[in-house]
């Protein structure tokens, strides 16, 4: 059963971008939309993903995106 999430990661570091793309890539079937919005005043980087997903694959997404150096990234789950 799918569960409808709203992805947050915040990147710091920009030579994680290409990681970053390549994962959701991999995962474009799940996404509804995504956003990207750049704080070049703070040196960061904010995205938001829309996604629609099992709760493995949300899970799994979010847990390699953390682990990418400079990258953090929280999961919210639609009740």
């Amino acid at each position: 059963m799918n569960v409808l999430a709203i992805l947050a990661i915040v990147v710091k570091d920009p030579e994680s971008t290409v990681k970053i793309n390549e994962l959701l890539h991999e995962n474009a079937k799940y996404i509804n939309g995504r956003m990207g919005i750049p704080q070049k005043e703070r040196n960061l980087s904010v995205i938001s993903v829309i996604l629609d997903a099992p709760q493995e694959v949300l899970n799994a997404l979010s847990g390699k995106l953390g682990m990418l150096k400079g990258v953090t990234s929280k999961l919210l789950l639609a009740k």
